[in-house]
């Protein structure tokens, strides 16, 4: 049994995360105001986002990036710059 989320990101009902995927508050935030759909197109985002600029997942400070990054993208609608990634035009 799928669960619904009015998704903050997607601004629409939507399926719910099946479980936290995330810690912490943040965590909690996510899993109730997150979509699976928006969670994906983050994951992507944070991959692209780890290769460009070579981070180190080990070292907090590259944490605390992409944290703040995904803050921003899924709750305060910003999109993620990638320095020389340019998006396939539609």
């Amino acid at each position: 049994m799928s669960r619904t989320v009015y998704c903050q990101y997607l601004k629409q009902e939507a399926e719910g995360l099946d479980f936290q995927l995330y810690p912490g508050e943040l965590g909690q935030q996510i899993f109730e105001n997150i979509s699976k759909q928006a969670w994906g197109e983050w994951q992507k985002k944070q991959t692209m986002l780890i290769n460009e600029k070579r981070l180190n997942l080990m070292d907090p400070a590259a944490r605390e990036f992409l944290e703040e990054k995904m803050k921003a993208f899924l709750f305060e609608g910003k999109d993620v710059e990638i320095e020389g990634y340019t998006p396939p035009s539609a």
